[in-house]
């Protein structure tokens, strides 16, 4: 924990007076405001100045401000702002990922850097009882924050949180409110809360329900998610209520980040039943729509089994019925395209699929997502002018996206623009220091271009957020090896070679290593074995300058 972030036990220090408070302690406690308690009473001592003084800088976060500070939407129009916040309930289909309060933190951040008098002191009582939210943001601020910037200083003990009194129906505007910036545990509290203050099996218990559930399934909590779904088919006979349900059941196996836990075949199983009963919803628009939705998931279950053209089948057959509901449910014909557009660049039809992208970025050209996702096709395609493009795009529309600097920078090492890479890749580590691939790509640049301490500082860093990762092993082999600690080399090589057999790159480097010490049989080895797994022109060049060695030629 970095020195200006203090977790103090009990009571705040007894005099405040010669701190320069940045404004009175903030009661951080989930239960007064939500989400972003601390952040709202911060925003709304700070936006008001900003405002006066630079109101361009409040534009260029309305996002995050809009999202945090809800009382401010009044003074913060939107300037960047996607079309599901003008549809109607049943047609906002998209949760944000728990990763977007991440994006918030870092933007709420670097809006509070430009505007907060420096040497300041945030004072937070309740921390233990703030929202996941607000924990974030003030780790974010004490990481990317130097105290002489603002010094973070959070205590437990506070006043009692009061009762929540609100009814159900309130705390379902909170919850859908929630839902919509991308609060997920916010929404599986408050979600649980309105249930049992609910009728079960009424609209409002309903749509808790599959808030709640949807929440929890993208928190990772999957038994917990499971046994609401299964709820609402021991409540309701509402034929919609049973397909969302099997469809809810089927995504937790279908969507489980971890390959390992995934049914497919269950899930297949309940997205059959979805279509199902699908069939008998009695209005066609609703039919439609869900029948759609239901085929849609069935593809990602066909995608993940290996069977893309079948796979393909079902997402044109949805958007064949997405045709028929004159103009309604924008958002799922835009997914939709997105899907196919990802089916047909793996089948290898590029220009259809650049076509999908570019159909589904018309749709709602705010939404930055397909903007990284068609960068990524150009990149792949060799066209890392028009990668660039999309990439900066993606970061004009959204608050600051580690993914698309990341994939900026593989478009400025495409360009040989290598400074400006190296600035991407370190400034992906800042907003997340978790992302390990950045490690990987800025020290392998690093190492590149012979700037080895820095390259192993970058190793060293990332090898604390991932311990053990091959692929910064790897790296960590290359620069013991220009360093000349072979033994070191040979033990970072060995490490990524046990963890990761197939890392093509720690074979062909460990047998530049072997040839360095002499060792010109076993380079020849190490690289047939790097050739094996990618035949890549270098690693047969260098196979032929070892056998030459080999054979004393």
């Amino acid at each position: 924990m970095t020195e200006q972030h203090q977790w103090v036990e009990g009571a705040p220090p007894a005099r405040w007076e010669p701190l320069p408070l940045l404004l009175p302690p903030i009661d951080g406690h989930r239960a007064l405001r939500g989400p972003y308690t601390v952040a709202s009473a911060l925003l709304d001592h700070l936006v008001p100045r900003a405002l006066e003084r630079s109101p361009e800088l409040v534009a260029r976060h309305d996002i995050e401000i809009r999202a945090a500070a809800p009382g401010l939407r009044d003074r913060v129009p939107a300037i960047r702002q996607t079309i599901d916040a003008e549809l109607p309930d049943d047609e906002r289909i998209l949760v944000p990922a728990p990763r977007r309060t991440l994006r918030l933190a870092n933007g709420l951040t670097e809006f509070v850097r430009a505007t907060v008098t420096p040497g300041s002191v945030l004072a937070v009582c309740n921390a233990a009882e703030a929202d996941p939210t607000d924990t974030e943001l003030l780790a974010v601020l004490a990481r990317r924050l130097p105290p002489e910037t603002l010094a973070v200083h959070v205590w437990t003990q506070g006043p009692p949180a009061p009762h929540d009194p609100r009814s159900a129906a309130e705390l379902w505007q909170a919850v859908d409110h929630c839902t919509r910036e991308g609060f997920l545990h916010a929404v599986a509290e408050l979600g649980e809360r309105g249930l049992a203050r609910s009728e079960p099996g009424s609209r409002t218990w309903w749509n808790l329900a599959q808030r709640t559930a949807t929440a929890l399934g993208g928190l990772g909590h999957r038994e917990r998610a499971a046994d609401l779904w299964e709820r609402v088919r021991r409540t309701s006979q509402d034929p919609a209520m049973h397909a969302a349900s099997a469809y809810g059941l089927a995504m937790l196996d279908a969507r489980d980040p971890d390959p390992r836990r995934r049914d497919l075949g269950r899930a297949r199983g309940w997205l059959n039943e979805a279509i199902a009963v699908s069939t008998l919803l009695p209005d066609p628009a609703e039919r439609a729509f869900k029948l759609g939705f239901d085929r849609n998931g069935l593809a990602l279950v066909e995608f993940r089994e290996g069977h893309l053209d079948r796979a393909l089948d079902l997402v044109n057959s949805a958007l064949d019925l997405a045709a028929t509901l004159s103009g309604r449910h924008p958002v799922h014909r835009m997914v939709l395209l997105a899907n196919r557009a990802q089916l047909l660049a793996a089948r290898g039809h590029t220009k259809e699929a650049l076509d999908d992208y570019g159909a589904a970025i018309a749709v709602d050209p705010a939404f930055p997502d397909h903007y990284v996702d068609r960068g990524n096709l150009w990149l792949k395609l060799g066209r890392p002018e028009e990668a660039l493009a999309d990439y900066e795009s993606a970061l004009r529309l959204s608050p600051p996206l580690p993914e698309a600097y990341y994939n900026r920078a593989e478009a400025r090492i495409a360009l040989d623009d290598l400074e400006p890479a190296l600035a991407d890749l370190a400034h992906v580590i800042e907003l997340d220091p978790g992302y390990t691939d950045a490690y990987v790509n800025l020290a392998g640049l690093l190492a590149g271009l012979e700037r080895d301490e820095e390259a192993r500082e970058t190793v060293v860093a990332g090898l604390a957020a991932a311990p053990g990762d091959p692929h910064l092993l790897a790296v960590l082999g290359q620069v013991e090896t220009a360093a000349g600690d072979f033994a070191a080399a040979q033990a970072a090589f060995d490490q990524a070679i046990e963890a990761a057999p197939r890392l093509a790159e720690a074979w062909a480097n460990r047998a530049i290593l072997r040839y360095e010490q002499g060792d010109h049989a076993g380079a020849v080895a190490d690289l047939d074995r790097a050739i094996e797994l990618d035949p890549r022109p270098a690693f047969l060049q260098n196979r032929d300058v070892a056998l030459r060695a080999m054979m004393g030629g």
